[in-house]
């Protein structure tokens, strides 16, 4: 095989002598780029923010930023990718001659002050700039950070920069508003723009690696069918897919695999197809992608994806990767039980589709044998009418949750015909709310029945305490949760 190499600002660099584990921003930092600083080594502050040229969903490249602190380098083999230091204009020798749009706006409208998070602000803000539509296809969008448009809501300004694309960027000094008036006084890319026109042309494939330093290897097969058989020879392997979990047990807890197999570029992985009677959505699918795909389609996930962690997560995540660990408060795993999923199972012996309520076994443990990987997660059509997903965390956004609810409702002239609730934070594993369900089923959707049924709902599980809640209040508020959802589908009724 080729020598491992990424292309960072545009020069091809050897990955070499980086050990396996070693993440991009460490790569980038032992290389001079140190625009890109380490903050939270969890992907929680976007300190760390790169742009990396990704297949695009409208267009043949996207630019996607993702967290450099979490992702292993040998996992970008044959990749592409800018730093905020290659978004300016340089001369010859690599003095700065030109600020980019966004750099210039940072600057001129005072969003930044100690200069920490910069960087990484500016990577994310760079990548929501050439997201394709973002101006409505206008060729220059003048916009005033102040401009009132009712069109537009507090998260989205009137040049169609969406601020949940800055969910990942912690700041600690500056505040938020130079910077949201920086974002929103963007304006289209130029014609003549480097980066507007590498969309156009397509991204770069991805390699089969092998890549070992150190008696440790990471390895990207081509195929599904090489990726099974590796599994196979190394059932010890860990399988790494967005990263957005190992690369924090990697960095937090000093975890290392002998072996690592990368499955997030694998084409049988990535698909996603609607049938007449599922969807299929492929395990290495990153959320944003599926997000933008499925295009509120699937209303219990369009509840769900701004409420998943941050958009930086969201790029390099994947339900796969969230099933996979096994987390009792992943929070993917309460709406896909509330739409009633099911997993595929691949191995070298074929597939077997398992029902995602009987998938997980105990506290990050599962069905999935040690040879097998997820290969896609199917939801069945036709769809519940009536679905709503309850995220209950400290923080609006990029949080983990206390509690997950989701649920998903046929009623037919008033009674319920059919419920599904999935939870999540208030046992070992995620679960269905049985035994609520079934007080539901069949009974009139009314303030009687729900109130009953909330109390029911209250008991499911084994709630603890910990830091987030103590087990009393995740209690309370699955109680609270049906309540809430009683009310919205009443005042959608009354209005």
């Amino acid at each position: 095989m080729v020598a491992a190499r990424i292309t960072v600002n545009g020069e091809s660099t050897p990955i070499s002598p980086a050990e396996p584990h070693t993440s991009v921003l460490d790569f980038l930092r032992d290389r001079g780029f140190t625009g890109s600083k380490e903050g939270c080594a969890e992907g929680e502050c976007g300190a760390c923010s790169i742009m990396v040229a990704r297949p695009g969903v409208e267009q043949p490249t996207d630019w996607v930023a993702i967290n450099a602190c979490l992702v292993p380098v040998a996992a970008l083999d044959g990749q592409e990718i800018v730093t905020a230091e290659g978004l300016g204009t340089l001369d010859p020798t690599g003095a700065p001659t030109a600020l980019h749009p966004v750099q210039q706006e940072m600057a001129v409208r005072g969003g930044s002050q100690c200069g920490y998070c910069t960087p990484g602000f500016i990577c994310s803000m760079a990548s929501e700039y050439y997201r394709p539509n973002r101006c409505g296809g206008a060729a220059k969008a003048e916009a005033e950070p102040h401009a009132h448009d009712d069109a537009h809501d507090a998260e989205h300004g009137p040049n169609g920069f969406d601020l949940h694309s800055l969910s990942g960027n912690l700041c600690r000094c500056t505040g938020y508003r130079p910077i949201r008036d920086a974002a929103f006084a963007l304006g289209a890319p130029s014609e003549d723009d480097k980066f507007a026109q590498r969309r156009g042309a397509e991204a770069p494939a991805a390699v089969a690696t092998e890549y070992s330093q150190d008696g440790r290897t990471f390895r990207r097969p081509e195929t599904l069918a090489d990726a099974v058989q590796l599994l196979r020879d190394r059932p010890d392997a860990v399988l790494v897919a967005g990263s957005t979990d190992w690369g924090v047990e990697v960095n937090i807890r000093s975890r290392r695999a002998d072996y690592a197999i990368g499955i997030d570029r694998l084409p049988e992985l990535r698909e996603l197809r609607v049938e007449s009677d599922h969807i299929e959505i492929g395990a290495a699918v990153p959320l944003t992608e599926i997000e933008r795909r499925l295009d509120g389609s699937v209303p219990l996930l369009a509840q769900l994806f701004p409420q998943f962690a941050s958009r930086l997560i969201r790029n390099t995540a994947t339900f796969g990767g969230n099933l996979g660990t096994g987390s009792p408060i992943g929070d993917s795993p309460p709406a896909l039980l509330a739409l009633g999923a099911s997993v595929v199972l691949a191995s070298a012996d074929g597939e077997r589709v398992i029902d995602l309520a009987d998938y997980f076994t105990g506290y990050r443990q599962s069905v999935r044998r040690a040879d097998e990987l997820i290969r896609a997660v199917r939801i069945p059509l036709p769809l519940a009418p009536v679905t709503a997903f309850h995220k209950i965390a400290k923080r609006r956004f990029d949080d983990i949750s206390s509690v997950a609810v989701a649920f998903a409702l046929d009623l037919e002239d008033g009674v319920v015909r059919a419920v599904r609730i999935g939870l999540g934070g208030v046992a070992a594993t995620p679960i269905r709310a049985r035994d609520t369900e079934a007080a539901l089923v069949g009974k009139p959707w009314s303030t009687e029945t729900v109130e009953a049924a909330a109390l029911i709902l209250q008991s499911e599980g084994t709630p603890m305490s910990d830091h987030r809640a103590s087990s009393e209040y995740r209690s309370a508020m699955l109680g609270q949760s049906l309540l809430k959802l009683y009310a919205q589908t009443t005042e959608a009724v009354l209005s």
